[in-house]
């Protein structure tokens, strides 16, 4: 991604509360925004890469900030890829770009239908390029993406 791009990005990965990752760490190495994990009330600024920590949905809220939220498992994780989406649905409409990549449930589907249906660009990850296709599969079936795109072709759209 790019240094400027202007953007917020947003990070969901299903992941396990006392698992060590080191999904920060790539991300940072692999981008020149600056890169963090998400902390309650932190306020949602530009040019920064946010992963959503483990065990915890992240939501957005309407003054501009993320809410960690420990409220049950949905499609069996924490976090969840529908909550996220759901609340940039709400708060952002149209103004968003989403895509869903590999997974191994329904996690993410339905936040992108509610995305799509404000108006923001809604990408699925093509079923041939997921370890995991059903994630993209479910988004698929409820015609969730405008677009259903091979990994090259999501990063050629995005770096327009």
């Amino acid at each position: 991604m790019p240094p400027n791009l202007d953007k917020t990005v947003i990070v969901v990965i299903h992941r396990k509360k006392n698992f060590f990752s080191e999904i920060e760490k790539l991300f940072a190495e692999n981008t020149r925004m600056y890169t963090r994990e998400i902390t309650d009330k932190d306020k949602i600024a530009d040019n920064t890469v946010y992963i959503v920590p483990a065990n915890y949905h992240a939501l957005i809220e309407k003054d501009g900030t993320f809410g960690l939220d420990v409220s049950e498992a949905v499609w069996y994780s924490k976090p969840s890829i529908d909550v996220t989406f759901e609340s940039a649905a709400e708060v952002y409409g149209n103004r968003c770009t989403a895509v869903l990549f590999s997974g191994a449930n329904q996690d993410g589907a339905a936040g992108l239908l509610k995305l799509k249906q404000a108006g923001s660009l809604t990408i699925v990850q093509h079923p041939d390029d997921a370890e995991m296709l059903e994630m993209p599969q479910a988004a698929i079936n409820l015609d969730a993406g405008n677009y259903v795109l091979h990994n090259n072709e999501i990063f050629e759209l995005l770096s327009i």
